[in-house]
């Protein structure tokens, strides 16, 4: 699936966080060595124990990033949407991908290689900034998920995450459409698909969701967070 760049690397490098403050010519070298990933639904990117040369981008589409037991189930760990960035702690460690990157949706995603970036760190301080600003919400956001397994329900996980994918601005009433497949999301949520699907159940009959496909609609989203607490 590797290809050449055909779309306008320059441009859409430019409009990503991480790379907004980087100058015109330090961006220029960035594209120059940059690789173009079109990815159908269901492709894989990278396998784990792959090799790490670099860092991967989604411009748009989904990844998931899952680990495999040597009984072949599989443990999803991260959903990384469009304009998010993922790979880079393991690119500086040197080490192989711990992770399988699997396409969720039809996607493009840009891999940067580690060369220019290590180039970029140490003559970008604003850029070493804002890498080292993801790379610290991502590591929150593990330990988030990782006390969240330990002291709270497979209910009330279910429920934080609705209320994250609504928003901390979000008025009622409020649709939210899953991003993915339920099987995925209990995974991510470190659920069964059959308990992901009776939580559901659960909170439509007692009238704190309703349930149409993958749209989720929340009349009163207080009461959801009551009821998670």
């Amino acid at each position: 699936m590797e290809k050449q760049l055909k779309a306008d690397v320059r441009g859409l490098l430019g409009r990503l966080p991480m790379f907004a403050a980087v100058d015109g010519e330090a961006l220029d070298r960035i594209a120059a060595s940059v690789t173009e990933h079109r990815l159908a639904r269901g492709d894989v990117l990278f396998r784990q124990n792959s090799p790490c040369t670099g860092f991967y981008v989604v411009v748009h589409g989904q990844m998931k990033l899952a680990v495999t037991a040597p009984n072949g189930n599989e443990k999803v760990l991260e959903i990384i949407p469009a304009h998010m960035s993922f790979g880079e702690a393991v690119m500086f460690l040197g080490r192989p991908f711990p992770v399988t990157a699997e396409a969720l949706t039809d996607s493009l995603i840009l891999g940067v290689p580690r060369d220019p970036v290590q180039d970029l760190i140490d003559s970008d301080k604003l850029f070493a900034r804002k890498m080292l600003a993801g790379l610290s919400l991502r590591l929150h956001s593990l330990v988030k998920d990782v006390e969240g397994y330990a002291l709270r329900s497979s209910t009330q996980r279910l429920i934080g995450y609705l209320l994250r994918e609504a928003g901390d601005d979000a008025a009622d009433p409020v649709e939210i459409d899953l991003p993915t497949s339920k099987q995925v999301l209990a995974s991510r949520l470190s659920v069964t698909p059959e308990t992901f699907s009776r939580i559901l159940h659960n909170l439509s009959a007692d009238g704190l969701v309703e349930v149409d496909g993958k749209t989720i609609r929340v009349a009163n989203l207080a009461r959801l967070r009551d009821h998670e607490a």
